[in-house]
């Protein structure tokens, strides 16, 4: 799926789903806690308006690319105290997809 597709579903998404589409788009592992943390606080430095999401886990559920579970990828962020551990909602207009392909999670280390 796409930014695209998933914008399709609803303009406004969280920034965990957002994370696994865009990371599917660059065919790379979306399942890495500190480079999601580092894609959000990418987002918040760009200026992007998040708003904190109260994202329940046991309904965030789903098996992603290569089996990986998302309700234990949320619980795994749920253990931080960073803000950036957190889940978002963002606007996907034309110009955040454009900021968000422009984040590349393969050069996160």
């Amino acid at each position: 799926m796409t930014l695209e597709e998933l914008r399709n579903k609803a303009l406004f998404q969280n920034t965990i789903d957002t994370w696994i589409m865009l990371c599917e788009e660059k065919n790379t592992d979306w399942y890495s806690a500190e480079k999601y943390m580092k894609f959000v606080s990418y987002l918040s430095q760009s200026g992007l308006k998040l708003q904190k999401f109260p994202l329940c886990i046991k309904e965030s559920g789903g098996m992603y690319q290569r089996g990986k579970d998302k309700t234990q990828f949320a619980e795994m962020l749920s253990q931080s105290t960073d803000p950036n551990a957190a889940a978002y909602t963002l606007r996907l207009s034309d110009e955040t997809i454009k900021l968000l392909r422009e984040f590349n999670p393969n050069a996160v280390v």
